[in-house]
This record gives structure tokens, sequence and C-alpha cells, in this order.
């Protein structure tokens, strides 16, 4: 399966300003030598080695992850801004298509994007919407309701089903998602997905606590073993401890998690909003010395950016 991000921030959409581009720019520029422009490749060799911060961006739209399965069947967690981004790249092939959209809650940065989604608004396609919410309905309509959005829900013409989930979770073809309750303000849901062996979590908007890392016979089929783990990580351990109770993770918890479950790949997820690209490559980097220097070794970490694509 192939896991795509197209939004990975937190709480609000984080557009690069204008003062940062220029500070990246500068920098840059001030990293310059003769001998790097002295040809097109000497040109390509320095830009190589420029740091991912000034050379790209993690990006500024808010939650949402696209998971294709090898049945090329569209997964979607959540509806952040980036959905508008993967409903063009859609609509591109001029094709119908039948996206599974799972929200793991309701808060603004997970379904802002929603009345943008290209695909909803064609007849030709198909939408599941999937929450263990009974008024997961009631809710999509409710933000596209005046005075809050010119068009309802109801303009949307692809052909839309609401599942709400129960039990175990549901199958959608060859795989299987179940869910899990976690610990966020006003609540929120975790989704695992298994295909083929190989499974992947999806837990943004999680604030880890002990119950979390019991070993319980349910927590251990849940994230055992998993080969993926995309989870919040929007803060260091200060900030964590100055706002506990806020519903979020600090990259070093998410790493003892990761340990903890024996988990081959952690991926750092919705950022903080007032950090910028160098803040945060700031904190791939410490997550990483700091799983380097635990006993529990194996656990790789990445750092969730728009436009990545990883491979499980």
């Amino acid at each position: 399966m192939k896991i795509r991000f197209w939004g990975v921030r937190g709480s609000l959409p984080t557009p690069i300003s204008p003062a940062n581009l220029k500070s990246k720019i500068s920098s840059i520029v001030q990293r310059i030598a003769p001998a790097d422009i002295v040809s097109q490749e000497a040109r390509e060799r320095f830009l190589a080695r420029l740091p991912d911060y000034l050379f790209s961006t993690i990006g500024g739209n808010t939650a949402c992850v696209e998971i294709v399965t090898e049945e090329n069947c569209h997964i979607v967690f959540d509806a952040g801004t980036g959905i508008r981004n993967l409903g063009q790249e859609i609509a591109a092939t001029k094709k119908p298509t039948a996206v599974h959209l799972f929200f793991s809650h309701f808060h603004w940065d997970h379904v802002q994007g929603l009345p943008f989604f290209g695909p909803a608004f064609d007849s030709r396609s198909y939408i599941a919407f999937y929450s263990p919410d009974p008024d997961l309905k009631a809710i999509l309509e409710g933000q596209m309701r005046s005075p809050y959005f010119p068009i309802g829900l109801d303009a949307m013409g692809a052909r839309k089903e609401f599942v709400q989930l129960h039990g175990e979770g549901v199958r959608v073809g060859g795989v299987r998602i179940h869910y899990r309750s976690m610990s966020h303000p006003g609540g929120c849901y975790s989704y695992a997905l298994e295909e083929g062996g190989r499974k992947v979590i999806y837990s943004t908007d999680t604030e880890l606590d002990a119950k979390d890392f019991d070993r319980s016979p349910e927590n251990e089929r849940y994230f055992g073993d998993a080969d993926a783990l995309i989870i919040d990580a929007q803060y260091t351990l200060g900030e964590a401890i100055e706002k506990q109770y806020w519903g979020h993770s600090s990259f070093s918890l998410a790493a003892d998690f990761a340990a903890s479950w024996r988990i081959k790949r952690l991926i750092l997820f919705h950022h903080e909003p007032s950090y910028n690209d160098r803040k945060i490559e700031s904190i791939l980097k410490s997550a990483a010395w700091y799983l380097s220097h635990m006993e529990e070794r194996g656990v790789s970490v990445v750092l969730a950016r728009e436009g990545l694509e990883l491979e499980i």
C-alpha cells in the first residue's frame, strides 16, 4: 500500500509568509560560492546540499492522508484543507472515482476542506463517509449551511453513503479498518488499517497517556508491530507538560510509544502552526536522536510533509 500526505498541519492552515520566504531565499543566497554556479551540474550539486528547511517546505494545509491499497482503492483520513489538492488530482484523471473518507473527529482543521473536494460534485463519483459518530451526516451538513457556506451538502452530486462504524470496524475491499477512541477534547478516533499482513495506524489529535501504554490484549492487537504509525507530535516535551489536556502529544512521547509497541516506522504528524520549517525539521532530528539512544532499537522516524509518498 502507498501512503500520500496532502495536509500535515494542525489546528489551522499555515501558508508560508512573505517574510519566511524572503528569509529562505536570503539564507540560500548567502551560501552560494562562485564554484556553485559555474555549470548546471554545479548548481544542481549546490541545491542538493541545501537542508530541507531551506529547499522545501513542510506545507501549510491541514490534515488529510490518503492510502492507496493494492486494489487501487482510495482510503482517505480526514478532510482538512489538503483534501482540495487531492480532489484536483483525481479530477485531472477525468475518470469516475470511489473515495472512502474516514473522519477522526470534526474539529475545523479536519473538515474545512470538504466543501472544496471536487469529486464530491461529480455525479459519476461515489463518496463513502465513515465515523463512529451517529450524527455524521448532520455534522457534515451543518458546516455547509448558511451562513457558513453558500451551498449545502445536497449540492454534492456524487453518490453518497454515510456509514456509522460499529463493533470491530469495517472492510473496504481487501482492507480491514479498525478504530479506537483516543484522548482529545471532544473525542477523537484513531484508525488501524490492515492489508496483506501489513498495518498502518492513523492517530491524529492524540494526547497519549498511561492507558495507551498498558500491556493489555486489546492494545497489543491494535498497536503491536504496526508497520507505520502516523501520530500527532505537535509539541516539544515542555509544551506537552505546559499544555496538558489540550489533546496533543510531544515527539518524545510518540517515540516512546512507537518503541513500546515495536512499531517499525514513526511518522510525525499534525505539526504546530506557529512552527516554521526549520523548527519542525529540528524536531525530526531530536526524535531521531532520542530513538537512537533508546534500548529498544529498530524504529525509523519520518517527518510528514505535503507531497510525501511512502510505500508500506
